[in-house]
């Protein structure tokens, strides 16, 4: 499935059109972006919006749900979006699939893994080794999520493969794991926030682990862009970088209980209560780079992960992936480093 997803955006990408920013009549350029999902994972996004940071940049924001890093390459590469905020594994994959202008990442937010372990009963001394013989609700196979949860168990001498010592549950979507596991289904599931701490609130289950602390640094969420569009629009992409680097600065020097405020309007059906408390998860296990620019390091382990799971034929260097210039620049202008 995978060779044929490649084959399919390589496809996608010589015979579409190429996306252009709009520019608006009152100076602004407007950026079309498809997130792989809506998630406070992903808070600075939407409080450099909440906080006028795009306006500084005389940039405008259109989001759209893209359901997948699968379909949000596909916005990318079909000219339905200019930039792609997902896993840099999608890029990964057309990039290894021949296309002559791939996309580039040129920015990263997310720094390790947004899932956390929940279990039925409290667990305050929970090893990962705890895991034995029980069955996980871990996602979608193929996914980063249920790779990085593999690599997690492989790293704590589990054996996944074949339930040998485990066993993960890909039957269920995404969307639907919280729902089956309050059903009956599986002893553990793995959940992102809000969902995780609503779960714990409502007393349907325990928090025990963060997958993100466990797996170590990945390159797990960047915004990404062919390298035709930011070679025209290159003002515009340090732009959209500098307002997210700098709304996490904010985020990490301000009261959870604030930002819970500025992300409401984000999230209908979410409290304040609930959104400050994902913001204090994700501080806690230090989820977002003060340096948009992606590492080497990181890149590896991301390879070593996809490898691992069986789902990449070939590795990349970080030069070929990324373009790390505007998020370097950006980085040294916040946070003067």
């Amino acid at each position: 499935m995978k060779k044929l997803f490649i084959a399919f955006l390589s496809l996608l990408f010589s015979t579409l059109p190429l996306s252009a920013c709009k520019k608006n009549d009152d100076g602004t350029t407007t950026v079309k972006i498809s997130e792989v999902t809506h998630s406070v994972f992903y808070a600075p996004l939407y409080l450099a919006d909440a906080l006028g940071y795009f306006g500084e940049e005389n940039i405008k924001i259109e989001l759209s749900n893209g359901g997948g890093a699968d379909n949000v390459m596909s916005a990318v590469l079909s000219g339905g979006a200019d930039v792609g905020f997902c896993g840099p594994e999608a890029a990964l994959y057309v990039l290894v699939g021949g296309s002559t202008d791939a996309p580039k990442v040129f920015g990263q937010l997310t720094k390790r893994d947004g899932s956390f372990l929940v279990s039925r009963k409290a667990e305050p001394d929970f090893k990962w080794a705890d895991l034995r013989g029980k069955e996980i609700l871990a996602g979608r196979k193929g996914g980063v999520p249920a790779m990085t949860f593999e690599y997690v168990l492989k790293n704590a001498g589990l054996n996944p493969a074949d339930n040998a010592d485990v066993t993960l549950n890909y039957d269920v979507a995404f969307n639907l794991m919280t729902g089956a596991f309050e059903a009956g289904t599986a002893d553990y599931c793995t959940m992102f926030e809000p969902t995780a701490s609503e779960y714990q609130a409502a007393g349907k289950g325990y928090i025990v682990a963060s997958v993100g602390e466990a797996s170590g640094e990945v390159p797990y969420t960047c915004f990404c862009a062919k390298n035709s569009w930011l070679e025209k629009n290159e003002t515009t992409a340090k732009g959209l970088l500098r307002a997210v680097t700098k709304a996490v600065k904010y985020a990490l020097e301000t009261d959870d209980k604030r930002l819970g405020e500025l992300l409401k309007p984000y999230f209908d059906g979410t409290s304040e209560t609930a959104l400050a408390a994902s913001v204090k998860s994700y501080k806690k296990i230090d989820a977002w780079v003060k340096n948009p620019a992606m590492t080497e390091d990181s890149l590896n382990r991301l390879q070593d992960i996809i490898s691992g799971a069986g789902e990449l034929s070939r590795r990349v260097t970080l030069g070929e992936l990324t373009k790390n210039e505007l998020a370097n620049a950006v980085y040294k202008e916040i946070f003067g480093a």
